[in-house]
This record gives structure tokens, sequence and C-alpha cells, in this order.
């Protein structure tokens, strides 16, 4: 049943969701129910700890979720408190990071400093709200409201591809930002964004993913939505991953990894240790070469020497 007009709340535009139905507590009770039921166990679920939070967040960024499980508990064993991180020396977490094909290593560098800042700047305490938790290197609208909602109850509703997907599919709503917004933040609960945000994103993670799984998974939606009724799947387009492997991603990961095990590398050894078909003058050479190592001096994490004899390449 659509709302009628009359009854739309002012936060709506026209079209935003022509299959909402007006009953929208019941479509929120049945969504926790569901996830509260049974959801899949990551460890940072079971804690508030915005630090721990943080570095899930961080680290699932573009990395598959069962991957994230060990190297979060590694991570957390070697630096448990935001304290500890911010003792550490750069360049080991960024070799951790490395070491654990987590993606971009600024992401190792911008964790590392959001820690000092907490320490610095705030006494060691985290702040709450998506808008504080913005103030935090390297941490974006998605992240600080991550944080904000599964670290203190205090976040807005997240709008991700998984969450985009769902009500695209469920509720008729039109493939535009705005709209998704809307109704994202009509359907949450207020003070409830941790469990919310939790449920929704297992809803699109576990039911309703490219392929859905409707009755396999028990969608609790099923009875308002609108593919299920229609039998129309198709969903708002998903950016592909670009391939990890022979990716300049790969190589700088090489790069770091390389660095962090000796104290200085000249050029050609570096080129030669990352890349079996490196010759100097080659499409894989040294200027191929220096254009990786000016990118990871560009994001902090190296610096090149230029010497008589010599180039070398060293961790900042």
């Amino acid at each position: 049943m659509v709302e009628s007009d009359e009854g739309t709340p002012p936060s709506l535009a026209d079209g935003d969701a022509p299959s909402l139905p007006t009953d929208r507590e019941s479509v929120r009770d049945a969504l926790v129910e569901w996830y509260e039921a049974d959801h899949r166990e990551f460890p940072w679920r079971r804690t508030a700890d915005p630090y721990e939070v943080l570095v899930s967040e961080v680290m699932s960024q573009q990395t598959q979720l069962d991957r994230v499980v060990p190297a979060w508990e590694d991570f957390l064993e070697r630096w448990p408190t935001a304290a500890d991180l911010a003792a550490a020396d750069r360049s080991d977490v960024v070799a951790f990071w490395s070491d654990h094909s987590l993606g971009y290593n600024n992401r190792a560098k911008y964790l590392h400093e959001a820690a000092t800042q907490v320490e610095t700047e705030y006494d060691g305490t985290f702040p709450e709200t998506p808008g504080e938790l913005r103030e935090l290197m390297g941490v974006g609208p998605y992240t600080a409201n991550a944080v904000a909602s599964f670290a203190f109850n205090a976040g807005d509703a997240v709008v991700d591809t998984n969450v985009k997907r769902v009500l695209y599919r469920a509720f008729d709503v039109p493939d535009d930002e705005d709209a998704f917004e809307r109704v994202a933040s009509l359907l949450m609960p207020d003070g409830e964004s941790r469990v919310w945000n939790n449920a929704i994103m297992e809803l699109g993670g576990v039911a309703c993913g490219k392929q859905p799984r409707c009755d396999e998974a028990g969608c609790p939606w099923r009875e308002w939505c609108h593919a299920y009724g229609t039998g129309d799947f198709t969903a708002p387009d998903v950016p592909t991953q670009p391939s990890f492997e022979g990716s300049r991603r790969q190589f700088r990961g090489r790069i770091v990894r390389l660095l962090g095990e000796h104290d200085e590398m000249d050029l050609d050894t570096l080129g030669h240790r990352i890349r079996v078909d490196y010759t100097p003058d080659g499409e894989h050479g040294r200027e191929w070469l220096r254009g990786l190592l000016s990118d990871l001096a560009d994001d902090g994490l190296v610096r090149i020497e230029e010497g008589d004899d010599r180039t070398v390449a060293l961790l900042r």
C-alpha cells in the first residue's frame, strides 16, 4: 500500500518510494527481528570500542570481509588501543597493511594519523558524532557515520551499495542518491542506528545480493517487496572492482613490503625484485618505477634520494 500524499512526511519527495507501505513500524520490526534472530558473526559486531570499529571499517574498504577478520584480529593483537597505534612506527603499520593485502597503503598511514589525533587533540577520547569524527585524518562521511553508529549508536542511516540495492528493489526507490538518503533516513528508527544499520546492510549482503536469495535467507520484507511481487530483480549499476593482479596497486604494495625489509634499495634492484620482466629502459623500467615511487612519495609513504652515482628509495 502506498502512502497518500497527505501523509507523506516533508523529508520525502514525490516518487521517492512508490511501494513504501504506510505501516512502517511493521517494516522496521520485521527487519530488526530477522537480524537479531540470526546474522553473520563478525567480531567487530561484538564491540562498541570506537577504535576497534574504526579499524574494521578502514580495513573493510574494498576488501572481502572473510579476509578482514584475521587481519583485524592480528592488528588489534599488535596495537590493541589507539594509544598503542599512535606510538607505533608508521612504517611498521604500512608494512602490516601491505603484508595482509588490505588495499591502498595510504589507508594505513591515515589510520595511524587518526590514532595520533585522538591521543593528541582529543586526550585519548574518540569524538562521537559523524561530524566530529570526520575531523580525523582519512575519515570520510561513510566511515564517520559507521563509527558513530556502531560505537556510539549516534549515527545517521547508512547508505552503501547493499542498502541502495535493497531500497531500489523493495520499495521501488529510483536510482538517485538523494532519494536513497531520504528513504533510508525515514526508515531508520530514532536512536537505533547501531542495530538498524547492521540489519539493513546484512539484508543486502545475505538475502538481497546481486543474485537474490529471498526465500532461502528468509527475507523479512517479502510481503512488501516490489521486486519479490513483480519478479523484477534489477538493481542500480554496481561499480566493478578493478583487478588487483598486475595492477599498480599490487606493485605499490610490493614496493612498500620490500622497503620495509631493507633500509634502502636502488632503483634497478628494486625494479627487478618487484617485477620479473623489469628492464631499466623498457616499458616497465625506470620511468614506470619512478611513477610508482612518486605516487607513494605523494602519499607520504616513501622518499627518493638522488645521488651522484645512484638513486635509492626508502620508507619515510
